[in-house]
């Protein structure tokens, strides 16, 4: 029974440049991971912030578990991010030294059944380059319809 859960952050690409990622596990309760396999996650909004030494992902809405009982979780809860040591000392000190941010980017299922997070060192983009993503999307759609037509 392989399942095909691959939730992703459509908004990063468009609000950040994206440099570097790696997949890190997330500590989940049982309600949360039922609800993660049923598609009922959201990462939009989400964002990686550094407390202490651990890294955790602020604001990623799992849905209330619906055949959940007294013990169902709370949607918007902070979860800690499973990542080895040397990556976190790695993406730590560049996050504080250069200004830039971890984003996660997408949520999946791997084959082993485990919640991952894929989760991006990125930078923010000004409004300019914000209007040039645009602009290239527009001339792709534009030069797409051509070759349909043709």
């Amino acid at each position: 029974m392989k399942q095909d859960i691959y939730i992703k952050n459509r908004k990063a690409k468009f609000e950040f440049e994206l440099l570097e990622d790696v997949v890190a596990g997330i500590m989940l309760t049982g309600t949360e991971i039922k609800s993660i396999r049923e598609g009922q996650a959201s990462i939009n909004e989400a964002f990686c912030q550094f407390i202490g030494h651990e890294l955790w992902v602020i604001n990623m809405n799992i849905a209330v578990y619906k055949f959940g009982t007294y013990a169902n979780h709370e949607p918007k809860r902070p979860r800690k991010l499973l990542l080895g040591a040397q990556e976190l000392k790695k993406w730590q000190k560049r996050v504080n030294e250069k200004g830039l941010t971890i984003v996660p980017t997408a949520l999946f299922i791997n084959e082993k059944g485990l919640a991952k997070l894929k989760v991006t060192l990125a930078h923010g983009k000004k409004t300019h380059d914000k209007r040039d993503s645009i602009k290239e999307k527009d001339t792709k759609r534009q030069l797409d319809r051509l070759k349909k037509s043709f």
